[in-house]
C-alpha cells in the first residue's frame, strides 16, 4: 500500500458544486417520503438475523450497500452470503422520492460532504447495513466449489442484522497478523480463487494508486493510497455477485447489464509494443490483466505502463434488453456478463436491476415499473457518471491547484506517465510537445510541455497553478 499525505489549507468546494448543478437538498415531498419509510418496521421477509454478516468499507462510510457471510460447505467449496441493502423496499414507484432519484442517479461524493442519491435518513439510516439494528436486505446465496467455480445461486428478500462496521485498514492488519472474525476469515482464500480465475478469463485490474482529497482539522490532505490486498479481495465478492445477477438476466431475457467492449487486437499490440521500452516483461501466452497484476504501480515505470493500458478500458457503459439478448453482452473488464447489484444506496441502477433479478429467480413477471426504467437507465447512468467524474476531477484539481499556488518557479521530482502522442505524427500547430507526470510530493499528477521519456524520472518546474481555473501546468527543467 502506498500513502502519501500533504496538508493543503482550506478550500471552498462551492464553486464547483454550483457549476456540476449539483442540488442542495431534498424536495420536501421527497423527503417526507424517505422519513415515512425510515420510520416504518423493516419490510417482512425470511428471517436471516442469526447469520453474523459484517460489513467492510471505508472507515468514513456510513452508506453501507453490503454486508457478508463467509463459510465452508460440508464436503468442500465455499457458501458466500452477500446482504445488499433492499432499497426498493424504502422508496415507492411513482413517488416523490423515486422521481428525485433519478434526477441524481447516484451519489456524488466531494471531500466536503457528499450529494447523495437517497436521503440521509435512508442512505446513512434506515436503509444502511449499521451495525446492531435490523434491516430490509436482498440477500444472495452463492456457492463456490474449491476452485471458486459457482455451483449454485439463490437470493430473497430478508431481515438481517450486522454485527460489525468494519474497515479496509483495519481488516487488512487483522489479515496480516492472522485474526480475522469469523464471517469474513475466508474472504482472502476465496479473494485469491476468484482473481485467479478472472485472470484466466482475460480480466483486466488496473492497479493504480487513488488520489483523494480528505479534510483535515482546518485544512485538507492531498493522499495517494493504493488499495490493499484485502480491499481487492472484498471487490471480488461484489464481481461474483454482479456476474450472478448477469447470468440470471441473460437466462430471462430482460435486464440491465454494465458493458465494456473487449480490447482492440491492435490496442493490446500498441501496449505490447511498450512493455519492452519499459522493462515490463510480457511473456507469450500471458495475457493482459496477468501483467498488470505483477507490477508494482508505485514504481515510475510500471505506473507508466498501467497508465497506457488504461487505453483499454474505454467504452463502459449500461445496456438494457427485454426479449431481445443484447449482441455484446460482457463488460471487457471483468471478462464476462455482468450487472450493478450490489450498490443500491449509491447507484440507481441497482435497484432496478436487483428486482429483475428477483423477480426472474422467483418465476414471477418482471414487475411493470421496472420494466418501463429499464430502457431509460443507460441514459441517465451516463449522463450522472459523468458529473460523478467531473466532481471527482474537479475536486482534486483544485486541490492541486491551491496546493501549489504559491510554489510556481519550483523545482520538483517526477515520472513521466504518460506522453502526448500527436495524430498522425504531426504536431498540432502552437501545442508543445509534453504529457502527464506525476510528483512524487505532493502527490500531484499534472500536464507537463516538453519532450518527456516516458517511465523516466525526471526534474520539472511548475509554470502554472491556478485555483480559479483547477489547472496546473509543469514544463521539463
Amino acid at each position: 500500500m502506498v500513502i502519501r499525505r500533504v496538508l493543503a489549507p482550506r478550500i471552498d468546494f462551492g464553486a464547483l458544486r454550483r457549476e456540476l448543478g449539483l442540488p442542495e437538498g431534498f424536495p420536501d415531498a421527497a423527503q417526507r417520503e424517505a422519513d415515512e419509510a425510515a420510520a416504518a418496521p423493516p419490510a417482512a421477509g425470511a428471517d436471516r438475523t442469526d447469520v453474523p454478516f459484517v460489513t467492510v468499507d471505508p472507515a468514513t462510510s456510513r452508506d453501507l450497500d453490503q454486508a457478508m457471510h463467509l463459510a465452508r460447505r460440508p464436503g468442500g467449496g465455499y457458501r458466500v452470503r452477500y446482504a445488499i441493502g433492499d432499497v426498493a423496499a424504502h422508496v415507492r414507484p411513482g413517488g416523490a422520492l423515486e422521481e428525485e432519484t433519478w434526477r441524481r442517479g447516484q451519489t456524488v461524493y466531494l471531500p466536503d460532504g457528499n450529494v447523495p442519491l437517497h436521503p440521509h435518513t435512508l442512505s446513512e439510516g434506515a436503509a444502511s447495513l449499521l451495525p446492531d439494528v435490523d434491516r430490509a436486505a436482498v440477500v444472495w446465496t452463492i456457492d463456490l466449489d474449491a476452485d471458486g467455480a459457482t455451483t449454485g445461486v439463490a437470493l430473497e428478500r430478508a431481515r438481517v442484522r450486522s454485527r460489525a462496521k468494519l474497515d479496509y485498514d483495519g481488516v487488512q492488519a487483522a489479515a496480516d497478523a492472522g485474526r480475522l472474525p469469523e464471517p469474513i476469515a475466508l474472504l482472502p482464500e476465496i479473494g485469491v480463487l476468484l482473481t485467479a480465475r478472472g485472470l484466466r478469463r482475460g480480466a483486466v485490474n488496473l492497479p493504480l494508486p487513488e488520489q483523494d482529497v480528505e479534510p483535515d482539522g482546518d485544512g485538507w490532505r492531498l493522499v495517494l493510497r493504493g488499495p490493499v490486498p484485502m480491499e481487492d479481495h472484498n471487490a471480488q465478492i461484489s464481481l461474483l455477485t454482479g456476474m450472478a445477477a448477469a447470468d440470471i438476466m441473460l437466462a430471462g431475457r430482460i435486464g440491465l447489464l454494465r458493458t465494456m467492449p473487449p480490447p482492440k487486437p491492435e490496442a493490446v499490440a500498441r501496449l505490447r509494443a511498450a512493455a519492452a521500452p519499459l522493462g515490463v516483461r510480457w511473456p507469450d501466452g500471458v495475457g493482459v490483466g496477468e501483467v498488470l497484476a505483477g507490477l508494482d504501480a508505485s514504481q515510475p515505470r510500471a505506473a507508466a505502463f498501467v497508465d497506457q493500458a488504461a487505453e483499454l478500458m474505454r467504452g463502459a457503459g449500461y445496456t438494457a434488453f427485454d426479449g431481445e439478448l443484447p449482441e455484446q453482452p460482457e463488460h471487457g473488464g471483468v471478462a464476462a456478463a455482468y450487472a450493478h447489484v450490489t450498490a443500491p444506496l449509491r447507484r440507481l441502477a441497482d435497484r432496478y436491476a436487483t428486482e429483475a433479478c428477483l423477480a426472474l429467480h422467483e418465476q414471477r413477471p418482471v414487475p411493470d415499473w421496472v420494466r418501463a426504467a429499464l430502457p431509460k437507465l443507460p441514459e441517465v447512468m451516463a449522463a450522472t457518471d459523468r458529473t460523478a467524474g467531473a466532481a471527482t476531477r474537479g475536486a482534486i484539481e483544485l486541490a492541486e491547484a491551491v496546493l501549489l499556488q504559491h510554489r510556481v518557479g519550483e523545482i520538483f521530482e517526477a515520472a513521466v506517465l504518460d506522453v502526448a502522442a500527436p495524430p498522425n505524427g504531426q504536431s498540432k500547430p502552437g501545442r508543445p510537445p509534453g504529457g502527464t507526470v506525476a510528483l512524487d510530493a505532493p502527490p500531484v499528477r499534472a500536464r507537463c510541455t516538453g519532450e518527456l521519456p516516458l517511465g523516466e524520472r525526471i526534474r520539472v518546474r511548475l509554470v502554472t497553478a491556478d485555483p480559479a481555473a483547477r489547472k496546473v501546468l509543469f514544463e521539463r527543467a
